[in-house]
């Protein structure tokens, strides 16, 4: 087996892990009825270029190997670097998950009796989930040796945290005040103690 190919099945393990951990969470979540919405179709945009940046788009230059010509070499380093970024950000998710429980959705919800979460990953960074993705996006660059497939994840991340963060916080300032600003004061959004 090739470096390159020990990369992309990293990879696709790595995709399938992410899942395994998610399914459990979104069937429970459907169970918690919700009170807030801010889902707007901006909010279905940058989800969807999440998944078309960091799934769709480089399954299919694993499968079909297209665009050759943004093939580069692999080495052992960069495969690496990539599967510790993603089991680190497997780790992170799966973490964030089980602190948010009952309070966890897809998209920007307030869930019934939502709670403030500031344990766990929460207790370093607002927004786990992304940092998970952020990671997850590092190691698909180092891992998938082609350039259209490894910067697609990064791309896909880009428009899904800048066009939703924002909004996220304006949410939980709304409905958790003070409280929420306080929280804001002591830690940063996705990279502990940088931003």
């Amino acid at each position: 087996m090739s470096i390159d190919s020990v990369g992309e099945f990293v990879w696709v393990l790595g995709l399938i892990a992410w899942y395994v951990i998610r399914y459990p969470f979104e069937r429970r979540a459907k169970r918690v009825r919700v009170v807030g919405t801010q889902r707007s179709p901006s909010d279905n945009v940058g989800l969807a270029a999440a998944v078309f940046g960091m799934a769709i788009l480089p399954a299919f230059c694993i499968v079909t190997n297209f665009p050759r010509a943004a093939d580069y070499p692999s080495n052992i380093w960069s495969v690496g670097v990539g599967t510790i970024s993603y089991v680190a950000a497997l780790w992170v998710f799966r973490r964030a998950h089980k602190e948010l429980g009952r309070n966890w959705s897809i998209s920007l919800e307030i869930r019934e009796r939502h709670e403030l979460i500031r344990s766990g990953p929460y207790a370093l960074v607002r927004h786990p989930m992304y940092t998970s993705f952020l990671l997850m996006a590092l190691g698909q660059f180092f891992l998938l040796s082609n350039w259209v497939a490894g910067i697609a994840g990064l791309i896909g991340f880009s428009i899904l945290f800048f066009g939703r963060v924002d909004k996220e916080e304006r949410m939980m300032l709304d409905n958790f005040g003070p409280q929420y600003r306080a929280y804001m004061e002591t830690t940063k959004r996705i990279i502990p103690y940088l931003y």
